[in-house]
């Protein structure tokens, strides 16, 4: 059972307590058990994706006539923070379900969303963002993937990399260049890749950490899309991804704070059975002072974040607000988490210690969704 938080979210209800319940029961039972499993073979079973559909997880904020929960954020905020408070980070949950669709939702056609979102809503498919290339990062305006106008299909060639759930991936939303370079020349193409000439799954990626999140290189040759599949008007990808961004990068603060707050649990509780010299070692001030500070750290960001989500689900978060929560929440997940690794001592470097999966897993929380450094670049342009 989940050890409650010293006070209780102002956006919280009810309502998504028992959403709270039903994801940590999930994850309880689908993930936890087979973390090692999933980190072996680098992707967590296809079958879990349906489980989390059957569970009513997945979608939760889309509407329901497109098979959604109906939601808010609110509703994928406390999935994403009981996956976090789980220990998990294997199931791509927060590109599938609390980004992806999203870009359906607000960009689509009413044929579009009808066609995709009630498969991705049951987990009988899963989806992809391809935005990142080998050379570009974070720097969107710079992508060289090309989707050449033929008659009433794009042609697409280029190459993606860094791409969460690409192994199980049916439906994956490519960045694209349909134009001159610069912003205006980037357009959002879905693609149904089920056996689509043109289109390979690269390598598998062996990462520092998340072992078991399906990561992987994609290509395209020729490939071939229809016309129909574009999200929008042509040349407005760059727009439509800076307005979902915040999102995205609010999702990635529910799990640095919920991972940060799971460590500070772990290592408090660890502190007060391991004993050295004659007592346990959290009656040594040292360690006592170092979890203090871990336990203040993560309740200033657990109000930061508060703060954000009660504006998102108003419509009032800014992208400013949304980088400042990110980076700084993110900055807060990877000190927090090597101070409690320390409480642990040699067993905290030791993989079969959650503690140590997720000192791997949270470095790169500072560098997707924007990096840090470019968090506090647009930050600077706002002052």
């Amino acid at each position: 059972m989940q050890k409650p938080l010293p006070y209780r979210s102002s956006w919280m209800t009810e309502e998504l307590d028992d959403v709270s319940l039903i994801a940590r029961t999930f994850f309880e039972r689908e993930v936890v058990p087979n973390i090692e499993r999933f980190a072996e073979q680098h992707e967590v079973d296809r079958e879990t994706w349906l489980k989390a559909g059957a569970a009513g997880l997945l979608l939760i904020s889309v509407p329901e006539e497109y098979g959604g929960g109906g939601g808010t954020f609110a509703h994928e905020a406390v999935v994403l923070q009981e996956q976090g408070w789980a220990g998990d980070d294997a199931l791509g949950y927060h590109i599938h379900s609390a980004i992806t669709p999203h870009y359906i939702v607000e960009y689509g056609t009413e044929e579009q969303k009808r066609a995709w979102l009630p498969k991705l809503a049951s987990g009988e498919h899963v989806c992809a963002i391809a935005m990142t290339e080998p050379g570009t990062g974070s720097d969107l305006q710079a992508v060289k993937t090309t989707a050449r106008r033929d008659g009433n299909d794009y042609v697409i060639n280029g190459a993606k990399t860094f791409i969460t759930n690409a192994s199980h991936a049916d439906i994956i939303i490519i960045v694209a260049r349909t134009g001159d370079h610069g912003a205006k020349g980037i357009s959002l193409i879905v693609a149904e890749v089920d056996d689509l000439p043109g289109f390979t799954r690269g390598r598998v990626l062996r990462k520092i950490g998340q072992h078991g999140n399906d990561t992987r290189e994609l290509a395209f040759a020729d490939m071939r899309v229809p016309v129909v599949n574009r999200l929008g008007e042509e040349g407005q990808g760059f727009y439509q991804l800076m307005h979902q961004l915040p999102q995205e990068r609010l999702a990635v603060s529910v799990i640095a704070v919920a991972a940060a707050e799971l460590a500070v649990r772990l290592a408090t509780q660890y502190a007060k059975e391991r004993k050295a010299f004659g007592k346990p070692i959290i009656e040594f001030q040292t360690m006592a002072h170092r979890l203090a500070e871990c336990a203040t750290d993560v309740l200033a960001a657990r109000t930061f974040l508060d703060h954000c989500i009660g504006l998102h689900v108003d419509g009032k978060l800014d992208a400013v607000t949304a980088s400042q929560i990110k980076y700084w929440s993110t900055d807060m997940q990877v000190s927090v988490i090597d101070r409690c690794l320390q409480v642990f001592g040699g067993y905290g470097y030791m993989m079969e210690y959650p503690i140590a999966r997720m000192y791997a897993g949270a470095r790169v929380q500072q560098i997707y969704a924007g990096t840090n450094e470019i968090m506090k670049e647009l930050i600077s342009r706002s002052l």
